[in-house]
């Protein structure tokens, strides 16, 4: 081998040192996750507008037309979103706007509109956007037992009770508010107060005599106290 290729072989060579074998320093798991700051509900709003759209009875059509300064007034000033009554298709049209704080308000405001087409009173409806505990909840009488004709009928006026006793004796034993409508039922209140008033119901339908139903929501209702 000649020289020019012994000193060609040692310009290759390429020294490493302990240091530069030593390990990286690890990074952990948190500073390896990225940090991304929170949105803002403008933001949000910014990609897409929400929407809501809810259809009125025309038996609801009058008294909404009476009642509907108590209904605009919460949803424009408190929630900032947009509303209007669309009189042709009869329906309520709820939006989102540059005002808007909370995304999650337009749901709030459509399930406070469908409470009043339902049935309910505006002051009971507005309990909705009060407290976020409170849902709405429908069924028929024939979900619990098929009836037809006078048997249904009959059913119905159990429930009413006379002068409407047997109703407003189960919505203050369990602290809801029900709308009986034909063969509907509909029940507004917390998950378990629901529960409870649809047992309730549902003995009635069933055969129960309304002595037995009062007698079990008095314990009810005095359980109820105890734990609050």
């Amino acid at each position: 081998m000649s020289s020019l290729d012994h000193n060609a072989m040692e310009e290759d060579e390429v020294v490493i040192t302990t240091n530069q074998l030593a390990a990286p320093p690890a990074t952990t798991a948190e500073e390896a996750k990225p940090e991304f700051g929170p949105l803002s509900a403008k933001e949000l709003q910014e990609k897409r507008k929400e929407f809501r759209r809810i259809r009125v009875p025309p038996h609801r059509f009058s008294p909404l037309k009476k009642d509907w300064l108590k209904i605009y007034s919460p949803i424009v000033e408190h929630l900032q979103l947009q509303i209007r009554m669309n009189p042709k298709s009869r329906m309520i049209e709820i939006r989102t706007c540059e005002e808007t704080e909370d995304v999650g308000s337009v749901q709030k405001a459509a399930d406070f509109v469908r409470a009043y087409c339902l049935g309910f009173t505006v002051e009971d409806s507005l309990a909705l956007l009060r407290m976020d505990d409170l849902f709405l909840d429908s069924f028929e009488i024939k979900d619990i037992k098929t009836l037809n004709g006078d048997h249904l009928s009959r059913a119905i006026g159990r429930l009413a009770g006379k002068d409407g006793k047997t109703k407003y004796t189960i919505e203050n034993a369990t602290k809801t508010r029900i709308v009986l409508a034909d063969s509907k039922i509909h029940i507004l209140g917390t998950f378990q107060n629901i529960k409870i008033a649809k047992n309730a119901i549902s003995n009635l339908v069933m055969g129960s005599p309304p002595g037995k139903i009062y007698a079990n929501l008095r314990i009810i209702a005095s359980r109820m106290k105890g734990r609050f």
